[in-house]
């Protein structure tokens, strides 16, 4: 698909639609490093968690707050991300956030106390994980329509290639030199997120405008009664359109529409809207020429005005920092309650899945490969749920509810397996899962189930900050429930109810979404109900001002030659 930039190699891309690919594609892999440096690193820390409560002397809940205040800045910080980017582009919140987490991660580094870490990983890490993560999952999602799940489950798997790769290889590094220098690395490795918000250049969507054909100078020129006919009518409406140009100038002025200025003026038109002797004499000479189309209006010379005093209503409005309209939408509440609740078996299963293995009789470089294991059925998961979204000729929201209802099931089965391959199969169920659900929660807002692709910009920020409370929750309670059980699997119980809530409200989505539509046709097909009723009964009145400013009004001199065409072609 044909596009044009501005501002240069990293300006923004301008194409005539959505391009379903193009410069989408650099997105696409920019956003499977930056899932590599946030998502895949968050859930690779419980590698660290052994040697935290060892080194700092801690229980499992004082070290579990590290991830939980890491989680809940990163989503609740989400409006603030949202501002950020309407306010100053995506390009440099997402460095900025970059910068952050490898600051962050770093500092982490040289921490004494477990306090310190609060601050470094937990606060200053996890805002720079909101800043870079949200607006390139957003852009990427105005890149594609038709690919939109695929791009976005493939894309995202970044995060399991993480897992998969930090699981192993963080394991034997840190026996040689520490968990220390094992931070400082990822640190190094988080600043490559620098690098990817340069590559995140806006689109912008201009429809190509077909001119239409020149007419010939001889069909221009209109006969001598059409001339008198627009003659008369100029003097006739002198005072319309002196009215109207006033208030044109009146509304330009106050920065207004238009709209409202041109209404006021209805009196004036109304006081002349009778034709004179003349103008009714000229009419029926006119028709009398042959011309079968709309007789003229007297408001030819004021298009002009009128696309002055409207101009204001045809431009682009800046889009709205933050949108917390959507909070009185049913179906946005729903599905905010869907991931508030799901939320809570997002971070924890991966963070006490090693610890588990361990308590289950699981070597220690064997448990470590519980996090690869879910890493390989996290990608497969991603790359089915893609394909499946845009085969499957139900409603998304239906094939995400399946997958998190089998999901609050495997966390259950975690309770109840021992084991090498026991666990290794649950880990599997639940890296794939887990996948479809990950993928596709976020990029789900642009589906017309939820809010649209319309309103996702400004409607992602509140519902990852609702989100942010269960992500604060969720570790430290499943590490109340492990010091007062001593048991690994009392916390994959806490992720299971909070799965089963997340799949009650998402089930609700669909059919607060078809209630909402419902009144809105009942709405429409109640005039009395409508808000427009209560308007004046000068407004409701039809004159010809509204007719004149129809697209389809023309003037004398273009209708006529309009009539000589079809003159012609006959």
């Amino acid at each position: 698909m044909p596009f044009s930039t501005s501002g240069g190699c990293l300006g923004p891309c301008v194409y005539p639609a959505v391009p379903d690919g193009g410069w989408g594609w650099a997105i696409a892999a920019t956003f499977f490093l930056v899932e590599v440096c946030t998502y895949g690193v968050i859930k690779s820390l419980g590698i660290f968690l052994e040697d935290l409560i060892k080194d700092f002397g801690e229980s499992n809940t004082r070290v579990s707050w590290v991830l939980s205040i890491c989680v809940f800045t990163m989503t609740f910080t989400a409006p603030l991300s949202t501002v950020l980017s309407n306010r100053f582009g995506f390009q440099p919140v997402v460095m900025t956030g970059g910068f952050l987490i490898s600051l962050g991660t770093i500092t982490s580094a040289f921490v004494n106390s477990i306090d310190e870490m609060y601050i470094t990983l937990g606060l200053v890490s996890g805002l720079g994980y909101c800043l870079a993560f949200l607006p390139t999952v957003t852009i990427l999602a105005q890149y594609f329509d038709r690919r939109r799940a695929t791009v976005t489950s493939v894309a995202s798997s970044g995060e399991s290639f993480a897992m998969f790769a930090f699981g192993p290889a963080l394991t034997a590094l840190k026996r040689h030199i520490g968990w220390r220098y094992c931070l400082m690395l990822i640190g190094v490795l988080q600043a490559s997120v620098i690098g990817c918000g340069c590559l995140l250049r806006p689109i912008v969507i201009e429809p190509q405008r077909e001119e239409p054909p020149p007419i010939p100078e001889k069909q221009q020129q209109p006969s001598p009664s059409l001339k008198r006919l627009q003659t008369t009518y100029d003097l006739d409406n002198e005072q319309t359109r002196t009215s109207i140009s006033s208030a044109s100038e009146d509304s330009r002025g106050s920065e207004d529409s238009g709209v409202t200025s041109l209404t006021a003026s209805s009196t004036d038109m109304r006081a002349v809207s009778a034709a004179p002797t003349e103008t009714k004499a000229l009419m029926m000479e006119w028709e009398e020429q042959g011309s079968a189309s709309v007789p003229p209006t007297p408001l030819k010379r004021l298009d002009g005005e009128v696309e002055v005093a409207l101009g204001d209503t045809r431009r682009p409005s800046r889009a709205k920092l933050l949108d917390f309209s959507v909070l009185e939408d049913p179906a946005f509440i729903c599905y905010s309650l869907f991931g508030l609740f799901a939320t809570l078996g997002f971070f924890a299963p991966p963070l006490y899945v090693v610890e588990l293995s361990k308590s289950r009789g699981v070597e220690e470089n064997m448990a470590a490969y519980m996090l690869s294991i879910m890493a390989v059925a996290d990608v497969c998961g991603r790359l089915s749920i893609g394909a499946a979204m845009n085969r499957l000729p139900c409603r998304k929201t239906l094939v995400m509810l399946g997958c998190v209802v089998l999901l609050c099931l495997v966390l259950v089965a975690f309770t109840m397996v021992w084991e090498f391959w026991g666990l290794a199969v649950c880990s599997a169920l639940y890296g794939f899962f887990m996948g479809s659900v990950g993928s596709t929660h976020i990029p789900m807002l642009a589906e017309e189930d939820v809010v649209g692709v319309h309103k996702m910009a400004s409607s992602v920020g509140v519902y990852v900050c609702i989100q942010s409370f269960a992500g604060l929750a969720g570790p430290p309670l499943g590490g109340v429930l492990i010091d007062a059980t001593e048991n690994y699997g009392s916390a994959f119980y806490s992720c299971a109810v909070g799965m089963g809530l997340g799949a009650v409200c998402l089930a609700l989505v669909g059919p607060a979404r078809a209630a909402t539509r419902r009144r809105a046709v009942g709405t429409q097909g109640c005039p009395s109900c409508s808000p427009d009723n209560t308007s004046s009964q000068d407004d409701e009145q039809p004159d010809f001002l509204e007719v004149d400013l129809a697209p389809d009004s023309i003037s004398p001199v273009k209708q006529a030659g309009s009539c000589r065409d079809t003159a012609g072609a006959l």
